[in-house]
């Protein structure tokens, strides 16, 4: 008993559930935190454009000395200054280029938030089809079980000359197959199961049973890679703004005060201002480029126009998805119950036709062809049942909700 609570501990502690490898993957994913930094630069960005609108002070010297001398200067001279700017108008670009910035926010916010529920539902479907490739080996293995029984029992009729070598062969055949079927999805649970570690961002040992609560249709909403697309495409008509500012009135006011020392000086050579304020005010405008700054914002604009024709794209591509979703759900429904119905006829004919098998009514072939149903249909009701629960994530993905707010 001891020895049996030992050999399952290590189960309870190492098994993970759908819902705690969707929290970690949301927050470790090297996927995710790319984009989560991603996300911070833009926001970084954000501020720096805030900025732009205070006022800017630079600070300055320089020292000059003329090996020769020329009349009513200084030999030596050094200077101090501090200059303050500040662009009273300038076309509107600064608020451009901030609505520019906090679009981009936005897209990368939505993006970051769209790689997360695309990899939530990435590892839905890992994870149920693993669970549905370990069903189907289970029921390999119980088969395997049954093979080897026969085949162990026919061997020793074999030797007793009650039975042919053929009943041997095809036996062994049916075994050696089934085997070879065994190892074909060994290899596939572990190729899904390293691609669901490198979604997860960690090694997993086993997965817990998890299911999804149980169905409520929801109404659709946009899904994140659209909202961040659409982002974008504001981005760019603010880009495209901020790029003809430069017709506008460009109005800028500049106070600099510097203070002047000197070295050999005389009479000839006399030293200059002691110190001095400059205030300037600066008036500019673009009058003739040759179309260069049109034609930029021409680009900009067509751009803007293409990512709005994929937008078009992609909304019409969620609705479909989400009605594709809507129909897995009711078709897998339909393949529980008939797969069902299927697993329990083929279980009751196997037993019926095993007995039969071994009071020696029918053949091996009767009874190989009543095993490989059973087999067959254990793991198909296993799929269909997991292939609902990828279908439900489907479906909260298209609708545009968040895929583990839906798991019991």
């Amino acid at each position: 008993m001891k020895r049996l609570i030992f050999l399952i501990i290590p189960i309870f502690m190492y098994a993970d559930s759908l819902k705690s490898l969707l929290d970690y993957a949301t927050e470790n994913s090297d996927l995710v935190v790319s984009k989560t930094l991603t996300q911070k630069a833009k926001a970084s960005q954000v501020e720096s454009r805030q900025s732009a609108y205070y006022p800017t002070v630079d600070a300055g010297a320089f020292y000059q000395s003329l090996e020769e001398r020329t009349p009513l200067q200084a030999g030596d001279v050094y200077s101090g200054f501090a200059k303050v700017s500040f662009d009273i108008y300038d076309g509107g670009k600064k608020s451009s280029q901030l609505s520019q910035s906090e679009n981009e926010y936005k897209a990368s916010s939505f993006d970051s938030e769209s790689t997360k529920k695309s990899l939530s539902l990435q590892i839905v479907q890992d994870f149920f089809n693993i669970k549905s490739l370990k069903a189907s080996l289970a029921s390999r293995e119980e088969a395997a079980k049954s093979l080897r029984q026969q085949l162990t029992r026919m061997q020793r009729f074999y030797a007793a000359k009650v039975a042919t070598s053929d009943d041997v062969d095809r036996l062994q055949a049916a075994y050696d197959t089934n085997i070879y079927e065994m190892e074909s999805i060994k290899f596939k649970i572990i190729t899904v199961k390293k691609s669901l570690e490198l979604k997860v961002g960690k090694s997993i040992e086993t997965l817990d049973d998890s299911k999804f609560k149980e169905f409520k249709a929801h109404d659709i909403e946009l899904v994140d890679s659209v909202k961040s697309l659409m982002a974008l495409q504001d981005a760019l008509v603010d880009g495209a703004e901020a790029v003809n500012s430069v017709y506008y009135p460009q109005l800028k006011i500049e106070d600099t005060y510097s203070i002047y020392g000197y070295g050999r000086s005389d009479a000839q050579y006399p030293e200059g201002l002691d110190n001095q304020n400059k205030l300037l005010l600066s008036l500019n405008m673009r009058l003739f480029d040759n179309g260069t700054v049109t034609k930029s914002k021409q680009a900009i604009v067509i751009n803007a126009q293409a990512l709005n024709t994929q937008v078009s794209y992609s909304k019409k591509e969620q609705a479909m998805r989400y009605d594709l979703a809507l129909s897995a759900i009711e078709t897998n429904h339909i393949k529980i119950k008939s797969a069902k119905s299927a697993l329990v006829a083929a279980t009751s004919a196997f037993k019926t036709i095993g007995k039969k098998y071994d009071a020696g009514i029918v053949d091996n072939v009767v009874y190989l062809d009543a095993l490989s149903s059973q087999t067959e249909a254990k793991a198909l009701y296993e799929t269909a049942t997991n292939d609902l629960e990828i279908a439900y994530a489907a479906y909260y993905y298209y609708a545009g909700k968040n895929i583990e707010e839906f798991l019991q």
